[in-house]
């Protein structure tokens, strides 16, 4: 079984918008050390290399992400233990406060790749139902075998 993790992030401003050039300019850099980080799998990205193009929820604000990994605990290395943290730390200067769960994960077959339509799908089920072995968060987190982490 491999981790399929989706979030998203409610812009500030629009992508172009020179406020948001620092982490605009870093988005390349910052999936590359995600790519070459242990454990992870693959990540969706448009013919352009990444995913800001995609739209979801009808908001041109909302950046989307859609990757795989082996484990929580190698999606947890990379968001905290990598220079992705820079990221997390400066996120209010780009983002909004979410207005729902931005972050939800489940489970999937090795080698099964989720749409965009997938991931979508999981986030309804974690806002309509909170955090279950089907769609989780970090912070409540469930295992291959469906028993809960933390």
């Amino acid at each position: 079984m491999e981790l399929a993790q989706t979030n998203l992030a409610w812009m500030r401003y629009p992508l172009e918008d020179p406020r948001m050039a620092p982490m605009r300019d870093e988005i390349d850099r910052i999936n590359r050390i995600g790519d070459d980080s242990p454990g992870f799998v693959w990540r969706f990205q448009t013919e352009a290399g990444d995913a800001t193009g995609v739209r979801v929820l009808d908001d041109p604000r909302v950046l989307f992400n859609l990757s795989i990994w082996r484990s929580v605990a190698d999606l947890q290395r990379y968001v905290y233990q990598t220079e992705h943290v820079d990221f997390l730390r400066r996120r209010r200067e780009w983002f909004l406060p979410p207005p729902k769960a931005p972050l939800a994960m489940w489970w999937i077959a090795d080698g099964e790749r989720p749409t965009i339509t997938d991931a979508m799908a999981r986030f309804e089920r974690l806002w309509r139902d909170g955090p279950t072995p089907d769609a989780f968060t970090l912070k409540v987190a469930y295992g291959p075998d469906r028993s809960l982490l933390r």
